[in-house]
């Protein structure tokens, strides 16, 4: 198996990534939002947290009425965030993008949220529905879209609804990874990795997620000096915290199949993250199918599936390492600086 050309959701035919932020004027939040092919993507939702902040997914459930969605938001802001998706729907709207009803169309937009209340200072700082559309805009852009369309990689780090993440401690962010099976199937991973558990591996302070990378893929990493992992004490009160983020394939998948996909990628979450699910996280996981190539059989979903929890624990593990430092909350690689391995 290798990864795509971007090593990002991006991967995926069809698929478009956004980020909008802001880290001023009491500000540290941001939204990402994940495009849909015009005609839509079937999809699920799988919520494990305690505490999720969500919308739409109700709708993904497959005994209900609409199988495919237009764009999937993923904000900051807590409950107030929601409101980005406000912008991403009025956009599709004016596009002519939708589910469609007497008189127009009616866009399809599931969104998730994260706690990142008061990290720029002010507590009401929080993304509204123009946030939706400046990160709508941006998927749009020529570096949103597939690599393969020339695009640029998409960024990992302190971008879009990972502005002001924290994981465990330590810079959070955004992070993506891709894998592409023996067939030519893509799966790929978008997170946004703001949990209260540790991203580290209890006993050697390595990135857990980065244990599943591919060939090559965290080679510049070694585990950390013992002195730098006893030196470590992050703060463990209690927090609201909160891991959302997108698995998608361009396999033909159905509604339950998406919500399996989902499923199965919070196991990825759970391998990266330590613990996960907690009462004051609101984990959620989107799976989207663009449909660009065939069914799987049983062998293959088999293996769709298993690459859907991979990518999503290295997806958090290019999060925190590519997660900007800052005084509440120090980078990966600022903390346990001996995990870079130096250049021959």
């Amino acid at each position: 198996m290798r990864p795509g050309p971007a090593n990002s959701l991006a991967d995926v035919s069809g698929l478009r990534v956004g980020h909008a932020q802001r880290a001023e004027g009491g500000y540290r939040t941001g939204t990402t939002v994940v495009l849909a092919p015009p005609s839509g993507a079937v999809a699920g939702v799988d919520v494990r947290g305690a505490a999720p902040g969500t919308r739409e997914t109700e709708l993904l459930d497959p005994r209900n009425l609409v199988s495919r969605v237009h764009a999937v938001v993923l904000s900051g802001g807590s409950a107030y965030g929601l409101s980005a998706a406000c912008g991403v729907v009025d956009r599709l709207a004016d596009a002519g993008v939708g589910y469609p009803v007497a008189g127009g169309v009616v866009p399809i937009v599931p969104a998730a949220v994260i706690f990142d209340l008061g990290r720029g200072g002010t507590f009401r700082a929080v993304p509204d529905a123009t946030f939706g559309t400046a990160a709508y805009d941006a998927a749009l852009a020529p570096d949103g879209g597939s690599p393969l369309d020339g695009a640029v990689p998409l960024p990992n780090g302190s971008v879009g609804a990972g502005t002001g993440a924290r994981a465990g401690g330590l810079a959070g962010g955004v992070g993506s990874a891709s894998v592409v099976l023996a067939d030519g199937t893509t799966v790929a991973a978008l997170v946004v990795a703001n949990p209260v558990g540790s991203v580290l591996d209890p006993v050697d302070g390595t990135l857990a997620g980065a244990r599943y990378g591919l060939p090559g893929e965290f080679d510049h990493l070694q585990p950390p000096l013992q002195e730098e992992v006893d030196a470590w004490h992050p703060d463990n009160a209690p927090s609201f915290n909160t891991t959302i983020g997108v698995v998608a394939t361009d396999r033909t998948l159905t509604k339950a199949q998406c919500g399996k996909l989902a499923a199965v990628a919070h196991d990825g979450l759970a391998r990266a993250i330590r613990p996960a699910h907690t009462m004051t996280d609101g984990d959620t996981i989107f799976a989207l199918a663009t449909c660009a190539r065939p069914e799987p059989g049983h062998d293959t979903l088999q293996e769709l599936l298993a690459a859907g929890a991979d990518v999503f624990s290295r997806a958090i593990a290019h999060a925190v390492l590519a997660g900007t430092g800052r005084e509440d909350a120090p980078a990966y690689l600022d903390v346990f600086p001996s995990a870079q391995r130096k250049r021959s």
